[in-house]
């Protein structure tokens, strides 16, 4: 097996360090972090698709709100296509995709990927569908699914790993290589994604936490920019808190055992690309 680390879409939304916790502008740096996993059974595995081909030829797609409140930078060289193909790849070659939540920034690609088998939490589908406030109208974006033709819903059930409950082994990996891992509370079915990888599991966390310091530190630190964003996306924030505090536990406890990263922590990216690429 081997993970690549793809940055799937670059937002620049104002306020700088106050926003990211890093950047020395005007602007802050927010990435959609993504992974490309080549599996010997499966073929490949897209983790979250990022912006997609049809959010930058056509991005009037996306709200108006959150192009302009996120500074997004619609460019095809972000996309996880473009992506795949400078690594020598075909759109047909990725046969699934395992997506964290339905938001517009992490369900982009999938019309780039018309034959994946899309796998994604029951409850995610059907919070996103039945849409009702605003920010909900703006943020899932039913454009960006409607031609999937061929979807894998999961209900939180299923064994237990590092004291999380309620894990479902995912595309048929005979020995529960990839894993969903709910995580609610930034949307009602979100999850993060485990890859058991040679040098310890990988935990992609998705938007359940935004910045680094949020579980990598014993208390919680978060940029007022970042901390604003969450909670203006929050579906339920007590939710999204609790899991919060189980991923620092989760950090403290499992030493090298587990890496965890989230979906727009820029140097999380960083870190992971100069790691380089993960075999087993």
């Amino acid at each position: 097996m081997r993970v690549h680390h793809l940055n799937c879409g670059c937002m620049c939304p104002l306020g700088g360090a106050l926003f990211d916790g890093y950047s020395r502008g005007w602007t802050a740096s927010v990435v959609c972090h993504c992974l490309l996993i080549e599996t010997d059974a499966h073929g490949l595995v897209l983790v979250d698709t990022g912006f997609g081909q049809q959010d930058v030829e056509h991005p009037e797609r996306l709200s108006r709100f959150f192009r302009t409140f996120n500074n997004i930078q619609l460019e095809h060289r972000f996309t996880a296509l473009e992506q795949l193909r400078q690594l020598g790849f075909k759109p047909e070659d990725v046969r699934h995709i395992v997506l964290t939540h339905l938001d517009f920034d992490h369900a982009g690609g999938l019309q780039d990927f018309p034959k994946a088998r899309v796998h994604v939490m029951h409850q995610e589908l059907n919070h996103a569908t039945l849409a009702s406030d605003w920010i909900e109208r703006l943020r899932f974006l039913p454009a960006q699914w409607r031609d999937v033709a061929d979807w894998e819903l999961y209900t939180p059930d299923g064994d237990t790993w590092f004291g999380f409950d309620s894990v479902r082994a995912m595309v048929g990996a005979e020995q529960e290589d990839i894993l969903l891992v709910p995580l609610r509370g930034h949307t009602a079915g979100h999850a993060g994604v485990a890859v058991r990888t040679a040098t310890g599991w990988k935990l992609h966390a998705g938007d359940a936490y935004f910045h680094h310091d949020e579980v990598h530190l014993p208390k919680r630190r978060c940029p007022p920019g970042m901390r604003f964003y969450q909670s203006m996306m929050d579906t339920d924030r007590q939710a999204r808190l609790h899991n919060q505090q189980r991923l620092r536990q989760l950090v403290a406890e499992s030493g090298k055992t587990v890496t965890v990263f989230c979906s727009h922590d820029a140097r999380e990216l960083k870190q992971a690309l100069s790691a380089g690429i993960n075999e087993h």
